[in-house]
């Protein structure tokens, strides 16, 4: 049973890792389930508090994963329109256009946004870039966290 759960557990870890760039798959949760089928198994343990530490990354990057292209958006100086339209971009991509949705709604959701408000080219593709780049940061972010969920694996199966 030891064998099967460590097999499946690395399985969901390169899961994870795929997940990390194809925005269908939820990484770092994926990765983070490996980890807990790991630390079921007899042979080794993975403790509670390191349980506790990948679970709150996971988490946390996962929510932040949403949240960053909005958060690119404003910060290149979207308006709320472009806000809005980053945010509805990025719920009608998600579902009616995986897995790239997730990249281009945001993208083009905050361009029409930012359109609406003004008919400055310039700045609706700053915007739009900034929802880009967002997503982008997530992304590194959401790799950053599954490959140290992968190290713990690693040194509790080696160490």
């Amino acid at each position: 049973m030891d064998l099967f759960l460590i097999v499946a557990g690395g399985g969901l870890l390169l899961l994870g890792l795929v997940g990390c760039v194809l925005p269908v798959l939820p990484g770092p949760p994926l990765a983070f389930v490996g980890l807990v089928l790991l630390h079921f198994t007899a042979g080794y343990d993975v403790p509670t508090v390191q349980l506790l530490v990948t679970a709150l990354l996971a988490g946390a990057i996962t929510v932040l994963d949403y949240y960053l292209p909005i958060w690119g958006t404003k910060k290149l100086g979207g308006t709320q329109r472009g806000i809005w339209g980053s945010t509805i971009g990025l719920i009608v991509g998600l579902f009616f256009f995986p897995p790239f949705g997730i990249i281009i709604g945001p993208f083009v959701g905050a361009f029409i946004g930012e359109m609406m408000d003004n008919d400055d080219v310039g700045k609706a593709l700053r915007s739009a870039v900034g929802s880009l780049v967002g997503f982008f940061v997530g992304t590194v972010g959401k790799l950053l966290v599954t490959f140290y969920i992968i190290w713990v694996f690693i040194s509790t199966l080696w160490f």
